[in-house]
């Protein structure tokens, strides 16, 4: 199945396209410049399209991100630190960032004639952020058969969206994802900081998958702390 593949550069969409590239037929990556202040995962997912020889597109989107204010992801405010918390989180959505790329990918897919977009939403995406949840991702579908109903017929792929993101390391181990050319941090800095929930999740499911995490933090041993007082609360 000719399938687009929504890749932000990140472990989670990085591992997806290389599974697709072995277990379907992989068209194209398509990247999002929304303003995100972590704009450098756009060159890991350039890198990833180059890997895998598909074409990449970068759609921009920062006029639309300055408009979606309030979100650590895009304004002048601190990412926090610690473990995947809902109120502390929460700064980090930016509302319908998925409804609005995925629009855009199946408007690609249906131009392209491709068959499936492929997005890398998770379980552990689900409690924070309501458009990585099964509830949006189905009613999208839906949504989009209705959209594009009798010129392409496109499906949602999110092999993830019932999995751990420690069950997504364990399937990038298996296609080969070089996990050293991933980039996750919500900070954007030289290394991933360690600190932010971006950074302790990944640090975690790598620990979970019992997987080697080639990845390099600022602060490396920050996630014990942070799991702790998650269990703490």
């Amino acid at each position: 199945m000719k399938t687009i593949v929504i890749c932000s550069g990140g472990l989670d969409s990085v591992s997806l396209a290389h599974m697709v590239a072995q277990e379907r037929q992989l068209t194209r990556l398509v990247s999002f410049d929304y303003g995100q202040r972590h704009r450098k995962e756009l060159d890991y997912a350039a890198r990833c399209a180059k890997r895998l020889d598909v074409a990449h597109d970068i759609i921009d989107l920062r006029g639309i991100g300055v408009a979606l204010t309030g979100s650590a992801l895009t304004d002048d405010i601190d990412v926090p630190d610690g473990h995947y918390a809902e109120e502390s989180m929460r700064i980090t959505v930016v509302p319908n960032r998925n409804a609005i790329m995925l629009a855009v990918a199946f408007g690609v897919a249906a131009a392209q004639g491709d068959q499936a977009v492929a997005a890398a939403v998770h379980g552990g995406d689900h409690f924070i952020y309501p458009d990585c949840r099964p509830a949006f991702t189905q009613a999208f579908e839906v949504m989009q058969k209705a959209a594009l109903e009798g010129y392409a017929d496109v499906s949602l792929y999110t092999p993830f969206v019932h999995r751990t993101k420690a069950d997504i390391v364990t399937e990038g181990a298996r296609h080969n994802t070089p996990f050293a050319e991933t980039w996750s941090c919500y900070k954007g800095d030289k290394n991933h900081c360690g600190r932010c929930g971006t950074c302790v999740e990944r640090r975690e499911a790598f620990q979970i998958a019992n997987v080697a995490d080639p990845t390099t933090y600022a602060d490396p041993e920050y996630w014990v702390e942070a799991i702790a007082q998650k269990d703490r609360d």
